[in-house]
């Protein structure tokens, strides 16, 4: 059955990124319809392991991004949204293995604290105080207290719930409208048509697809990823703990298989187990070279962890921007068009912060953040 809506602004995607957006549209009091032609967080969010992180993003915009958003999901769990999207303000331990990582991490901690993250340096004795069952060994460690962890699906479900927006699921869009002059008049779906004068491309790993549509392409890549799930377990990992190396494997340019430990428990009992980076295209192929790597990673960090099952180990797709800062804002080639995707692994720690700038730029308001290196037409001008 054919079926039209009206509203001030479509947001393409269901995920947490296209929640939140939906969010901070509704209270700045715009009427909205969500689309998706899946389930709620059935794309990349579905896959994702929660992270709110700031101790993993390099000095620079990403960085400012990631504080506010921070802010934001704290407040959001003060509102009431805490218990049920499973908000964790643990906290984050980064670990080195070698002195020459433990300078690194220690350069990288010096540059985040005068943007305002709070690290605080833990020497090799001191690390058992934090991480009881952590591998001896260790050169020493950073702790950043301002790292949370949320329930992604609960989080995009718990969020849309809030917003009060429309929901259309199952329904993919398959042209963005435009009028005569060019500018947005909403998006086609293969069951009738959505009108609204705003479009937001909140579709993930499909976001160049929309763009596309749209007429203003963005060169989304898909970047898969495994986690790996543990029987659950007694509390034994007390935040989320990750080797120095991370760092260097997110902001990699490489297509090829990389992967460092990143391990967290959750409120349920399983273990977390990540973190793999790969360009593969949209391919689902289980891993076995990811999986084992992953896997040694962990009991290298957590050597209790050789003597636990893994119970299951799933895929999903990041999606990637050339130069890893997504796209969010007006996109100045289609007026009425604003993006809010490229996120990669930090969409749903990126989600809240994105979706208050798209809120403000919707309205007219000053963003409160640069948005000039996020801006969606800046691979356009690249390649002119």
């Amino acid at each position: 059955m054919s079926e039209s809506l009206t509203c001030d602004v479509v947001v393409v995607g269901a995920g947490v990124v296209g929640a939140a957006c939906a969010l901070y549209a509704a209270r700045a009091g715009l009427d909205v319809v969500v689309v998706d032609r899946g389930a709620v967080a059935g794309g990349t969010t579905g896959a994702g392991e929660g992270n709110l992180l700031v101790s993993d993003k390099e000095p620079g915009p990403e960085l400012d991004l990631a504080l506010l958003s921070a802010r934001l999901w704290a407040e959001l769990a003060g509102q009431g949204l805490g218990r049920a999207v499973e908000y964790e303000a643990k906290g984050g331990v980064v670990v080195a293995r070698s002195e020459t990582a433990l300078a690194a991490l220690e350069k990288l901690a010096a540059g985040q604290r005068a943007a305002g993250v709070e690290a605080v340096a833990v020497p090799p004795d001191r690390l058992p105080d934090l991480e009881p069952h952590l591998a001896p060994g260790l050169a020493g460690g950073m702790h950043y207290p301002q790292d949370a962890q949320v329930m992604p699906a609960l989080a995009a479900a718990h969020l849309l719930r809030a917003s009060g927006a429309r929901l259309v699921t199952g329904r993919e869009v398959t042209d963005v409208l435009r009028g005569t002059d060019g500018r947005v008049r909403g998006v086609r779906t293969e069951r009738g048509d959505l009108h609204a004068p705003a479009v937001v491309n909140a579709a993930g790993t499909w976001g160049g697809e929309v763009a596309a549509r749209a007429g203003a392409p963005l060169p989304v890549l898909p970047r898969r990823g495994f986690v790996l799930v543990t029987e659950p377990l007694p509390p034994r990992i007390r935040h989320k703990v990750y080797a120095a190396d991370y760092v260097a494997d997110v902001a990699s340019d490489s297509a090829a298989l990389q992967t460092s430990p990143v391990v967290e428990g959750t409120p349920a009992g399983p273990v977390l187990i990540g973190a793999s980076r790969e360009r593969v295209g949209f391919d689902r192929s289980l891993s076995l070279p990811a999986l084992r790597a992953l896997a040694a990673g962990a009991t290298g960090l957590f050597p209790f962890l050789a003597d636990v099952r893994a119970v299951r180990a799933y895929a999903g797709f990041r999606p990637y921007l050339p130069d890893h800062l997504p796209a969010i804002g007006p996109d100045p080639r289609v007026p009425g068009l604003l993006h809010a995707c490229g996120h990669e692994g930090a969409g749903v720690g990126l989600a809240t912060g994105t979706g208050r700038l798209i809120a403000r730029a919707l309205t007219g308001r000053e963003p409160g953040l640069d948005l000039a290196p996020f801006r969606p037409d800046r691979f356009h001008e690249e390649a002119e």
